[in-house]
């Protein structure tokens, strides 16, 4: 079966939609309480009745989410997609902000990766109890 829906394509349950999306079916109610997804149709008995829009705006959420953009930036990227009189200077604005935030969390991420290396190079690693990481550590 192919995974390419068409906007017309549905009704799905939530574990149809989520295997279509590839976002578990808890995240695809997350998504919905967070108001990243309108609130779907229900059948008689309360199941969501999912179509091919709504994933197709789960899978823009779980491309945006691997790129690691925040719940926030996706429901800005998410506006700004579904508007089509966007500026497309927007859009960039969000992802160049998140490339800057992406490299402060990098050097931060280095700066631990050389301290611990720096710790775990002082310590002996033997049977004695004297450890500089837990010093460190507690310090």
């Amino acid at each position: 079966m192919s995974t390419a829906t068409s906007h017309t394509d549905g009704p799905f349950n939530i574990g149809e939609a989520a295997a279509r999306s590839g976002v578990s079916a808890k995240m695809v109610r997350h998504y919905e309480s967070l108001g990243l997804l309108p609130k779907v149709g229900r059948t008689d008995s309360g199941y969501r009745q999912y179509t091919g829009k709504e994933i197709h705006t789960l899978r823009f959420v779980r491309r945006a989410r691997d790129l690691g953009f925040s719940m926030a930036e996706i429901a800005e990227l998410l506006k700004l997609w579904q508007d089509r009189r966007r500026a497309s200077a927007n859009v960039k604005r969000i992802a160049l902000t998140h490339v800057a935030d992406l490299d402060r969390r990098m050097k931060e991420l280095e700066a631990m990766k050389r301290t611990l290396e720096r710790l775990a190079d002082c310590c002996h690693g033997d049977q004695r109890p004297d450890c500089p990481i837990l010093d460190e550590l507690a310090d």
